[in-house]
């Protein structure tokens, strides 16, 4: 997880001062409308309903005295959360059960939806999987043109999903100078589509890593076109619901009916730290197969020997642990070894960025070594 896109989370941070249209942490709103209102009533936005069956989160609150060094000085977790300004903070201990050990807000809540940027990415990924679990996508070595015609002349045409999958698609792209104009123009209502067919070829598929939100969308669109569902709703149906999410989660949109899948779940930290359970325990949740275990293994291994530190559309790290990142400080981070997932919000901050591994890690081992049984 060394390679952190910082210039594209700067670049997509001026974004965000531009086009407000919504703030990047969103206090819990009202029930969510009926279907039919829900996209006039969140203009922007598509509404995910909770699952019925939430996956229980027990409060378990445990005193972790956690230190590391970095840059040679000793460090503390407080001082980190407060170098990188967290809003807020979910341990998860799933050893045994599913324990929240610690949980920490500022000027935010349990009940606060925080914004996800690129840590949509991973959830846009698991339904890539899913839909070729079903069948819907024949495999991700298919070109992204078979099921999406539109991109034929484009910089896509002939692209395989895996090379998407891996940020590797040859697109010509600079995420610092691409997304900003692109984010603004979808958030004030053009839709991402066309923009996706004026991309052209700068390079040749395959042979190199290239960080590019456009092709996170594109997966995003493929997922609708396969499947015969919007993204959001299939999202919805195969993942949120049966992922046994406790609130419903506000997805952006170009206010086209397109949702943007590289970023924009407006989510609790504790729907993150399940999402991150889920991939902990293999893709299952309250018993049941809901991300194929196939494809959460191949997710979190290295997708390409040009970058053995990005799966497919998850960052890697050290032992095995794997992490979804988003934007200025954003995290969803699983240790398998330790069997602990991590969550981290925070409004806009690249601050302290270099020591979020290390800090995590530290946090992951001071839980193990805290277990009573």
């Amino acid at each position: 997880m060394r390679s952190r896109t910082l210039a594209a989370g700067a670049a997509a941070a001026a974004a965000v001062l531009v086009i407000g249209t919504a703030p990047a942490v969103q206090a819990d709103p009202r029930p969510a409308p009926p279907p039919a209102a829900a996209r006039e009533a969140t203009r922007g936005f598509d509404v995910l309903r909770p699952s019925g069956d939430p996956v229980v989160l027990r409060d378990a609150p445990r005193r972790l005295d956690v230190t590391y060094t970095h840059d040679g000085r000793r460090r503390t977790l407080d001082q980190y959360l407060a170098t990188t300004g967290t809003q807020g903070f979910v341990v998860l201990d799933a050893a045994d059960g599913q324990d929240v050990v610690f949980e920490r807000y500022s000027f935010a809540t349990r009940d606060t939806r925080f914004q996800s940027w690129s840590m949509a990415k991973s959830f846009t990924s698991a339904a890539v999987g899913i839909a070729l679990d079903e069948g819907a996508i024949g495999s991700i070595d298919d070109a992204v043109t078979e099921y999406l015609p539109d991109l034929a002349g484009s910089g896509y045409d002939g692209v395989s999903i895996r090379d998407l999958l891996r940020m590797s698609s040859g697109i010509a792209w600079e995420e610092a100078l691409d997304v900003p104009p692109v984010h603004v123009a979808a958030s004030l209502g053009s839709p991402l589509p066309a923009m996706a067919r004026q991309r052209k070829r700068g390079w040749e598929p395959g042979s190199r890593f290239e960080y590019t939100s456009m092709n996170s969308f594109v997966l995003a669109w493929l997922v609708g076109r396969a499947t015969g569902v919007p993204y959001h709703r299939y999202v919805e149906r195969k993942l949120w619901r049966p992922g046994g999410m406790a609130s419903s989660v506000h997805l952006g949109n170009d206010s086209n009916g397109n949702s943007m899948g590289y970023c924009c779940y407006y989510a609790t930290d504790r729907d993150f730290a399940r999402f991150g359970l889920l991939y902990l325990r293999g893709g299952r949740a309250n018993g049941r197969q809901v991300v194929p275990e196939a494809w959460v293994k191949e997710s979190t291994r290295p997708s390409a020997p040009f970058n053995e530190g990005y799966g497919l559309h998850w960052w890697l790290g050290e032992d095995g642990d794997f992490m979804a990142t988003g934007l200025a400080g954003q995290h969803i981070y699983v240790s398998p070894e330790h069997k602990v997932v991590i969550v981290k919000s925070t409004l806009a901050t690249i601050l302290g960025q270099d020591e979020t591994e290390t800090a995590f890690r530290a946090v992951a081992a001071e839980v193990a070594r805290t277990r009573t049984s």
